[in-house]
């Protein structure tokens, strides 16, 4: 995302509004810390996308994961 300080982004408004319609991000920061997110608003029927590590902790794998299996031995 893109960090845009507030009266920068006053001065390209039109700009920034034209880049988010083409799928650009931008944080608007007052003094150097971010005050606002710009992004495009959902379309219906849109379904949300994944976050990284959303399904943390909801599974675990054995240990022996990697192991070879019984089953292939012939094949090794």
């Amino acid at each position: 995302m893109t960090h845009i300080a507030l009266d920068e982004a006053q001065q390209q408004f039109a700009d920034l509004i034209a880049a988010v319609g083409r799928g650009e991000e931008f944080v608007i920061t007052v003094e150097g810390s971010p005050a606002a997110i710009v992004t495009a608003p959902k379309q219906p029927g849109e379904k949300p996308r994944p976050k990284f590590g959303s399904a943390r902790g909801k599974f675990e794998m054995a240990d022996d994961f990697d192991a070879p299996l019984d089953d292939f031995a012939e094949y090794m």
